[in-house]
């Protein structure tokens, strides 16, 4: 005993137009979130290299600091 063929079937033309524009829709509502994501990512990697350089730049003068001798004619400690 043979299987049945099934031959193609063709949707009607308004389930076609309805699954297309579902599938334009859910295309564009994801293109939306990415480039909402990439926004949040984009600000918080910004302020990453903002809070670095910050504190670079607090260590830098920090480290001055400690070399600098406080009153002129002193002894420093570091060697």
């Amino acid at each position: 005993m043979s299987l049945p063929v099934s031959l193609p079937v063709s949707l009607p033309d308004h389930v076609a137009r309805l699954a297309h524009s579902w599938s334009v829709a859910v295309q564009q509502q994801a293109r939306h979130n990415a480039m909402v994501a990439l926004t949040a990512c984009t600000q918080r990697r910004a302020e990453r290299e903002d809070v670095e350089a910050y504190l670079a730049a607090r260590a830098r003068t920090d480290d001055q600091a400690r070399r600098t001798p406080l009153l002129e004619g002193s002894v420093s400690l570091h060697a």
